[in-house]
């Protein structure tokens, strides 16, 4: 089982204060970030764009240096600056190594840095996930942090912070827990391995 890290105090600037306000205003909890500098953030379960809005207000409130891996065609025109801004890192599915490569030296090179990827890739019904996730936080030699979106609780949840192991399926495994653990905002857009576990659990 991977060990939980405490959270490091800092004072919240006035943006954080607002993006929590906002959060909690909307009737939502988020409790502090694990304290980590380098790490993959996996989040899900992925149902909703809804999902993407209060992860992405969430990192704001909590003051995360997130960032998040964008086709490098996109930074091209007035646009570029602004998906800089929020966090954007361009990547060239060309280039040798691919996008994993480009990730896990960008994470190497980063003294502080929160990689936010949704393993699902899409908010409605994925077969399988994508797992160059795992890949890259192996290589790069950071855990991977589970954010979890309980619409049951209306709570942004950090369940597990996890030191990738050789065992891929294990590993998943327990991400696959965490995420049949929360109740989403469509049960019925869920990826086919969370919609199986979610299901059993409830048949209990």
């Amino acid at each position: 089982m991977a060990q939980q890290h405490h959270p490091t105090r800092t004072t919240p600037t006035r943006l954080q204060r607002l993006a929590m306000k906002l959060i909690n205003l909307a009737g939502w909890r988020v409790p502090p970030f694990p304290d980590v500098d380098r790490a993959i953030v996996v989040g899900g379960p992925h149902t909703s764009n809804w999902d993407g809005v209060i992860g992405l207000t969430a990192a704001v409130a909590l003051g995360l240096n997130a960032h998040f891996l964008i086709k490098h065609s996109a930074f091209k025109g007035p646009l570029g600056w602004l998906l800089r801004k929020l966090g954007g890192i361009p990547v060239d599915r060309g280039k040798a190594g691919g996008v994993v490569g480009q990730a896990i030296e960008t994470l190497r090179r980063s003294d502080r840095l929160i990689l936010v990827v949704a393993p699902e890739g899409t908010r409605s019904n994925a077969r399988q996930w994508k797992t160059g996730f795992h890949h890259i936080a192996r290589q790069a030699g950071v855990p991977i942090v589970v954010t979890v979106a309980d619409y049951g609780t209306r709570e942004l949840r950090f369940p597990l912070v996890l030191q990738p192991t050789s065992d891929l399926e294990a590993d998943l495994e327990q991400l696959y827990q965490c995420f049949a653990g929360v109740t989403p905002k469509h049960p019925d857009k869920l990826s086919d391995p969370v919609r199986e576990r979610f299901q059993a659990r409830h048949r209990q």
